[in-house]
């Protein structure tokens, strides 16, 4: 090899091997999250090993079940610090469903059961008269005007890029009986109404995060996932 095309290949992005992880911990829709990355041709990995979560540069982290079940497993497989380190580090990680529960500090679900803290706040459930629990279908995604978000609550303009080329009220696809609650208006990126409104999606730093099942949301789910693999 000559010196100049060693060169190249040392200082060009895109010869890097750059890694998405799937998280597997035993609770998600791993495969369905997994065709829709390879749908639109990037190569994913799907794993419980902490030796290649620790090499990864970006991490989706899916969830269905139980918070209590979902803290017990991360810690089993060693995983509950590890992603609290990945997303110290920088990391774009994306949390789905209960992976987005599991972002804050608590949940109603699993009193005196610890989330991983990264956005700060509490998950709760819905309550309501005539209210069908769970929330389970289709229901309108409203984003939050970004300008105003960064004008008036000090939010970060990297956190619209997860829903680039997304119109506003689009429909996604639902499955849960528990909803976010943060602590910081700034973090939430999209509302939905079910029984009052609530957070469908948050952004903090490096981490985005939604209620709502991509992979099961047809062509704008696509296109959420599709958002998230091209940043950073």
């Amino acid at each position: 090899m000559s010196f100049y095309l060693y060169t190249f290949l040392l200082l060009c992005p895109s010869t890097k091997k750059k890694m998405i992880v799937i998280v597997d911990y035993g609770m998600g829709n791993l495969k369905s999250v997994e065709n829709s990355a390879l749908f639109l041709g990037k190569k994913v990995k799907v794993s419980s090993s902490p030796a290649v979560i620790s090499k990864a540069k970006k991490i989706i982290f899916p969830g269905v079940g139980h918070f209590s079940q979902a803290v017990k497993e991360l810690k089993k497989r060693k995983l509950f610090d590890l992603l609290r380190r990945k997303i110290g580090e920088g990391i774009p990680f994306l949390g789905i469903c209960l992976g987005m529960q599991l972002l804050l500090e608590k949940s109603q679900e699993a009193p005196g059961v610890g989330g991983l803290g990264i956005i700060e706040g509490e998950v709760k459930k819905f309550i309501g008269k005539g209210l069908i629990i769970p929330h389970m279908g289709w229901n309108q995604v409203e984003i939050k005007d970004e300008g105003k978000r960064i004008k008036e609550e000090g939010g970060s303009e990297k956190g619209e890029k997860l829903f680039r080329g997304i119109k506003g009220n689009s429909f996604f696809y639902f499955a849960h009986s528990y909803y976010c609650k943060p602590k910081k208006n700034k973090v939430v990126l999209t509302t939905t109404t079910y029984g009052g409104k609530f957070a469908s999606a948050l952004h903090k730093d490096n981490v985005w995060a939604v209620q709502f099942h991509p992979e099961k949301s047809q062509k704008l789910g696509l296109k959420v996932f599709n958002n998230f693999l091209k940043i950073c």
